[in-house]
């Protein structure tokens, strides 16, 4: 549940080009932000006073923003809050700036449950604090203020990463470092998006977690799916998990090469190994596409370069960028 917080700076925020200490202020709190008890500070009317800097805007006029990262909203924790709105008004002021496409009206960068939630509760004009964000800026706002929150699944977290880098470029070190976190948690995460959307979908309503998901990244889509389900109707562990999918690669016996004509055996014997080299242009790869990528080895330096997509949008949107990179 969105928690409300009564304390504000009586300062002029300063912002800055980069993400850190001076958006967070402005945003408050995440951790207070995802708090389960709904706020029970005492006020004498349905509407908390206007802090400084804010504004009353009428509630139509805000319009919800694009590059929001939470795509499913709990209905449960919406209801307390209205409830609490009701009782005590809106404590923090929504974070809004102007229509980008000069139309008049506003575009939410920070609040969307006090937003649903004022809506629920009946209200006409909600506390705001108005600010000049650039596109990029406002997609920034919203990582930050949601990357935090333990209730963000996440596979929207990786959705989120991997718009911002379609939409505004860069790389996934740049997005790491902008957003204090590590590149291979950031990496980690996209690559969740490279399971098929039935392993999606268990993840994406808990009953497998990202442990077990990224475990089951080097199988083929059709064993991610089997022991995804297994995962589910057994209970496994991600050690467990870990563990089969060890036993499964281990095992899997050698194609045969059917381009060549040659016997398996020496296909297997030819084929060259993938060398650190190889293998790090393939995770540079998949970091810049956001998919799955197997570059595929044969004799005489030769081979393919796999790009593994799930479905048309995801198609079109690999396309694009190999499009905008040519």
């Amino acid at each position: 549940m969105e928690a409300q917080s009564a304390e504000y700076s009586s300062g002029q925020p300063v912002f800055k080009r980069r993400l850190g200490r001076g958006l967070n202020a402005l945003l408050g709190s995440v951790e207070d932000d995802s708090s389960d008890q709904p706020a029970t500070i005492p006020m004498p009317s349905m509407s908390a006073p206007l802090t400084p800097g804010s504004d009353e805007i009428v509630l139509e006029q805000i319009e919800r923003n694009p590059s929001q990262p939470r795509r499913d909203f709990d209905q449960v924790a919406i209801d307390e809050l209205a409830d609490s709105i009701r009782r005590h008004g809106i404590l923090q002021p929504l974070l809004v700036r102007a229509r980008e496409d000069g139309q008049p009206g506003y575009q939410l960068i920070a609040g969307e449950r006090r937003w649903r939630a004022a809506q629920q509760a009946g209200l006409e004009k909600v506390p705001c604090r108005i600010i000049q964000f650039s596109d990029r800026q406002a997609t920034e706002a919203a990582l930050e203020e949601n990357l935090k929150r333990e209730d963000l699944n996440v596979l929207e977290k990786a959705v989120a990463f991997r718009e911002y880098l379609d939409r505004f470029g860069g790389t996934i070190e740049d997005l790491a470092r902008q957003l204090s976190m590590s590149r291979a948690n950031v990496s980690n995460m996209m690559r969740l998006l490279e399971l098929p959307e039935p392993v999606q979908q268990l993840l994406r309503t808990d009953r497998i977690t990202s442990g077990h998901a990224r475990a089951l990244l080097p199988l083929a889509s059709e064993q991610q799916c089997v022991l995804a389900t297994r995962i589910e109707t057994e209970q496994l562990s991600v050690r467990r998990a870990e563990e089969i999918v060890r036993e499964m690669l281990q095992s899997a016996p050698a194609s045969p090469n059917h381009e060549s004509g040659e016997n398996t055996a020496d296909s297997a014997d030819a084929k060259p190994e993938m060398s650190n080299h190889v293998l790090s242009l393939q995770g540079a790869l998949r970091d810049v596409l956001g998919a799955k990528i197997d570059i595929r080895l044969k004799k005489n330096d030769a081979g393919q370069i796999v790009i593994h997509f799930n479905g048309n949008a995801d198609f079109e949107r690999i396309v694009g960028k190999l499009r905008k990179s040519a």
